[in-house]
């Protein structure tokens, strides 16, 4: 009788934190940015960075 097994890895949680972390930069550079092109930047990259993290972490579970 085989036995089967399945190996895990970290990939959910190493993409959710990376892009944790370029979320989190999009949004200081949101907050930081002196004109409202750069903070409407800032947003869509957090938003864009919130939106992968989601789908890795999900894809990866």
């Amino acid at each position: 009788m085989a036995r089967t097994t399945q190996a895990t890895t970290d990939k959910g949680l190493g993409f959710g934190l990376l892009f944790g972390l370029l979320a989190v930069g999009g949004a200081l550079a949101m907050v930081a940015a002196p004109v409202d092109l750069l903070a409407a930047w800032g947003f869509a990259a957090a938003v864009l960075a919130g939106c992968v993290l989601i789908v890795a972490v999900h894809a990866y579970a």
